[in-house]
């Protein structure tokens, strides 16, 4: 018996069984009088635990740390250690998935745009629906508030595809002061040029084999696919164009952004101003990424390091 409920227990089972007082049974067994006595004062959280396994549910590769944020949007003020213990005792825990371990050099870091549609990145990833029949995915980041601007699946991209893609954005917000992509043929297309000179709009490619340069679509890709693409068994192209659109507005207007101060892409957007503090839980909105150590280069370069000018 070392647990104070263990005691508790064996207080009333003796004063039950052998009709002894509470005094004669506590000291019999070396419990304290008051600990037998002890009544919790703690709430009852079964509510609580309740709606964080539905969260937990529906958003199966959220973190008690963004569950904590939409428990505090619904208006449910809770401590995060008492969170995490209620999110530990739950056994909501999200599992890591394995891969293989990478050897990590010096790499420095991106400038940040200090406006939206000032830089845009773009990507491609790849799924397939449950028949097998592949599709690819093309996405476009904003890099200042980390809104997805386009997200396209389709079983064939190509240079024009993009391209048109880019105006139907354009059409509808402000045209940005560059792009960042990789060098895959679809970019480097004459169709990508000729919309290039056409729009004003400079054009950077990364270096060959060097993801990072391209960091922010890198990272969003990589959350739409453990939270989505992984998640999900599409049976058509239909299916997968409306799961994305979903999935696309909750990104954009829902679901918290850790290096926004766990403020949703729009929402970081609108406020505008990079230092607001709210009751202490936003940090500085200028992102969690550290500031450039070095301006950016300019166009023309001849160092290695340098993205080539566009054209």
């Amino acid at each position: 018996m070392v647990t104070p409920v263990a005691r508790r227990e064996a207080t009333a089972h003796l004063r039950q069984v052998w009709a002894v007082s509470e005094q004669r049974a506590c000291k019999a067994i070396g419990a304290d009088r008051s600990s037998v006595r002890y009544c919790s004062r703690r709430r009852d959280d079964g509510a609580v635990r309740v709606r964080l396994r539905e969260l937990a549910a529906s958003r199966r590769r959220f973190g008690y740390r963004r569950l904590h944020v939409l428990l505090r949007r619904e208006g449910i003020a809770l401590n995060h250690k008492k969170l995490r213990r209620l999110y530990a005792e739950e056994r909501l825990q999200v599992r890591r998935r394995g891969g293989r371990k990478r050897a990590l050099g010096t790499r420095a870091p991106l400038a940040i745009p200090q406006g939206p549609d000032q830089r845009w990145s773009l990507d491609f990833a790849s799924d397939a629906t449950s028949d097998g029949r592949r599709f690819r995915i093309l996405a476009v980041v904003d890099d200042f508030s980390r809104e997805c601007l386009c997200l396209v699946a389709d079983t064939s991209l190509s240079g024009a595809r993009v391209a048109r893609e880019l105006d139907a954005v354009t059409a509808v917000r402000k045209r940005p002061a560059s792009c960042v992509s990789d060098n895959g043929p679809e970019l480097t297309s004459m169709a990508i040029l000729r919309w290039c000179q056409e729009s004003g709009v400079e054009w950077h490619y990364i270096q060959p084999g060097k993801p990072q340069q391209n960091a922010f679509v890198e990272s969003f890709i990589g959350r739409l696919r453990d939270e989505l693409l992984n998640e999900t068994l599409f049976t058509s192209l239909v299916h997968a164009r409306a799961l994305l659109a979903a999935w696309k507005h909750d990104y954009n207007t829902v679901r918290p952004h850790s290096a926004l101060g766990n403020l949703a892409p729009l929402t970081y957007a609108t406020l505008g101003a990079p230092t607001m503090q709210r009751d202490g839980a936003l940090r500085d909105l200028e992102g969690s990424a550290p500031h450039p150590v070095a301006p950016q280069s300019q166009p023309g370069s001849n160092h290695d390091r340098t993205l080539p000018a566009p054209g």
